[in-house]
């Protein structure tokens, strides 16, 4: 997993601590709480597009390297 996507994990777990924090204090529908809960979505979100955005590339990484072996002559690959 790249550091961003690492980072971000700490993001979230930080937020979900404040948030599950201002429930506590203030209740589960207070104006915090819901500000909270909106932004560990955010989050959550943004960590699932960078998730996507890696399998993407390692696919691509998989496909390019695949279509570079399918081209390479018989004797080569059986060498």
């Amino acid at each position: 997993m790249c550091q961003k996507g690492k980072k971000m994990l700490t993001q979230i777990q930080e937020m979900r601590e404040k948030m599950i924090d201002s429930a506590e204090k203030n209740g589960f529908t207070s104006e915090d709480t819901i500000r909270c809960s909106q932004e560990l979505d955010q989050l959550i979100f943004e960590y699932q597009c960078i998730l996507r955005q890696d399998q993407e590339r390692k696919e691509e990484v998989k496909f390019s390297f695949k279509q570079m072996i399918m081209g390479w002559p018989k004797q080569v690959i059986e060498a």
